[in-house]
């Protein structure tokens, strides 16, 4: 896999749309880079790879904020 992912590249993996892509990286959610004189987005690997990670530790949180609401 190449460092920098391009947001297609990145809606792919996450199998969601361009527009949700773009909303993770305006929102911070997903750190991104502009390069190039059109400031094309891309993401590196890792730093998709990490959204990913934080992405389970936060419905993991979630999921045990329910189990503790309905004990």
């Amino acid at each position: 896999m190449p460092r920098f992912l391009t947001l297609a590249d990145v809606c792919e993996q996450l199998q969601i749309s361009s527009a949700q892509a773009y909303a993770l990286v305006h929102s911070g959610e997903l750190k991104a880079i502009q390069v190039g004189g059109r400031g094309q987005w891309r993401v590196e690997d890792v730093k998709l790879e990490e959204y990913i990670q934080e992405s389970y530790a936060k419905a993991e949180r979630t999921l045990a904020e329910h189990r503790r609401a309905r004990s």
